[in-house]
Parts: structure tokens; C-alpha cells; sequence
């Protein structure tokens, strides 16, 4: 139990069970059996934030250092279920992979787990007093990403944005000890830009898997068949689509950029780099005049290099002007 002078944890009711003492759930993932210390769980998690491909930094030199273990320590928490519902090496056991990474996440609200990310995370969640809603918003995500490979509206697409990528953004805030609405709005509005441009950087590896991200309305408004897209045509209506989805995630992007002025510079740095990757996206989507069928585009080493050196040199010009 947590002491009155201890960080609190959000109430969780337990397992209907009861006995956490006697629940051994065994890791889906198949991370080692340990033991593990805060120590080496945190370096678990570092070592999964630095090895996989994003168009954002995660925890960058722009965070305080006090907090990056805590934001990879979320990140590793997210990664994994991630794989979970897409890694070819889960297809028989998605479901039960899931259910049983929410058992733990559960069983971490309570006790500690003899597992790198939850002890890592346990930690994380008592020093921040972070609610447990966002983690299991994003379970529900990649749940849905087990059943829905469609969508008819934007309206439902941003639905499963809200669960996706609304509690990423949350949580980040959170470890920062911001916890005004008004904030998580624009928050919300980055986080889905991001998610949406990631869906349009990936119609090559979705397409052909059966997912789409496109809304059926706006294939019906700008004519363009799934044949279309199975085909890899980069038909003229084809690139129309693109433009307006294009347009529309760049104006989700420019919503939510007030939160990068409201935030402490630390984070405001980090958050304008992630802005500013999120938007790259688009424009190399743009530069290749929407041909994205038959190849993902990415981000290189030298635009990564350039959107920290333009979000360190836009920070400059606020500091002077005594914004920051």
C-alpha cells in the first residue's frame, strides 16, 4: 500500500479474482524472465525507444533528463502492444497477446510485476500520477485494429484516433504535470495530425494488407476505386484525394500548434520537433507530386537533422522576443 507521503496511484479496481498475490501472467512479448531491477527495466526500455523507426523523436535531448526514462518507459508500453495487433510473428495470438498485456498493465496498478516495461512503468505511473484510461485507450485501439480495416467517415477515423493516438499526447503531458483541458484539446488535434499523416505515408504497406484509412466518403467524392489503389494507379482523381487529405491533416497540425507556446521549453522544443516531422511528412507526401502507392516514403538522417536545427532556431526567436 502507498504511504500518505508516497506518490498516489489512480484508484483501479482489481482483477475480479482478487488474488493478485497468486496471478503469474506470463509475458506475451517474450521478454526475459529476469529478475529485473528499476534499473535494467528502464535500459529495456531506452534500448526499445532507440531502435525503432519513427517520424518523431522520442524522449530527445530536448526533454528534461529526469523524464525521458518515463516517457520510453510509455513508449515501450505502446510499442509493444503495437506489435502486438501488426507483427506477423503474433498473427495466431493477437487477441490473447493483448489480453494479457492489459492483465499486467492492471496488475502494475496494484504490485510490481517482474517485467522490465511495468516495473518501468509502475514507477512512471507513481511518480506522475498517471490514470490508467489512456493506457487502456490505446489497447482498445489495437483491438479495433484486429477487426476494422475501414472506415466510412473521417468522423469514424477520428474515433479511432481518440483511442490511437489522443492518449499518447495525454500521457506525454501527464509526465509534465499538465492536466488543463484546454491543453489536451490541442494535444489531441497533433496526435491524430500525426497518426492520419502516418496512415497516408503507409498506404503502400496497408493497401495491400486490406487496410484503409482513406474514408469511404471521400473515395466516393473524388471517385477513386479500391481497384484503384490495389492497382497502384496514381490516377489524376487519385492525387486530387490525396491533396484534400493532405490539406485537411495540415490544418489539424496548425490547431494544435498553440500547445507548443503553453508548454515549459523543454517540452515545447520536443513538441515542435515532433510538429515539424509530422508536417515533413506531408510535404515529402506533396514533393512526390501524391505518388505513394508503390513505395513509403520516409524521413532521412539529414531531415531529422533539419527539423531539430529549425525547432531549436524557431525556440530562439521566441526566447528573444521574452514569449518562452
Amino acid at each position: 500500500m502507498v504511504s500518505a507521503t508516497e506518490p498516489r496511484l489512480f484508484c483501479v479496481p482489481p482483477p475480479p479474482e482478487g488474488d493478485l498475490e497468486g496471478q503469474r501472467v506470463s509475458s506475451p512479448d517474450g521478454a526475459p524472465p529476469g529478475p529485473w531491477t528499476l534499473e535494467t527495466a528502464y535500459r529495456y526500455c531506452e534500448r526499445m525507444a532507440t531502435t525503432h523507426y519513427e517520424n518523431f523523436p522520442v524522449a530527445s535531448r530536448f526533454l528534461p533528463a529526469h523524464l525521458r526514462p518515463n516517457i520510453m518507459a510509455i513508449y515501450a508500453f505502446a510499442r509493444t502492444a503495437d506489435d502486438f495487433a501488426d507483427e506477423p510473428r503474433f498473427e495466431t495470438r493477437r487477441v490473447d497477446a493483448l489480453d494479457r498485456w492489459e492483465q499486467l498493465l492492471v496488475a502494475a496498478y496494484h504490485k510490481e510485476v517482474q517485467h522490465p516495461v511495468f516495473l518501468a512503468l509502475r514507477d512512471t505511473v507513481r511518480r506522475h500520477n498517471i490514470p490508467i484510461g489512456p493506457f487502456k485507450a490505446l489497447l482498445t485501439a489495437f483491438r479495433m485494429d484486429l477487426t476494422q480495416k475501414r472506415y466510412g467517415t473521417f468522423a469514424e477515423l477520428r474515433h479511432y484516433c481518440k483511442h490511437s493516438a489522443h492518449p499518447v499526447g495525454q500521457l506525454v503531458l501527464y509526465v509534465h504535470g499538465h492536466h488543463e483541458p484546454e491543453l489536451h484539446r490541442f494535444s489531441d488535434e497533433i496526435c491524430a495530425a500525426l497518426q492520419i499523416a502516418n496512415f497516408l505515408q503507409d498506404l503502400s504497406v496497408d493497401t495491400p494488407r486490406g487496410r484503409c484509412y482513406l474514408p469511404e466518403e471521400d473515395l466516393v467524392h473524388f471517385s477513386v476505386t479500391r481497384e484503384d489503389l490495389l492497382a497502384g494507379r496514381h490516377t489524376r482523381a487519385f492525387k486530387e484525394l490525396m491533396a484534400f487529405s493532405v490539406s485537411r491533416c495540415r490544418s489539424m497540425f496548425l490547431r494544435g500548434y498553440p500547445l507548443i507556446r503553453r508548454v515549459e521549453p523543454g517540452l515545447s522544443m520536443e513538441l515542435e520537433a515532433t510538429w515539424r516531422g509530422g508536417m515533413a511528412i506531408l510535404q515529402r507526401i506533396e514533393d512526390l507530386d501524391y505518388e505513394v502507392l508503390g513505395f513509403r516514403p520516409t524521413l532521412e538522417k539529414q531531415d531529422m537533422l533539419g527539423i531539430a536545427a529549425r525547432s531549436i532556431f524557431s525556440f530562439g526567436r521566441r526566447f528573444l522576443r521574452g514569449e518562452v
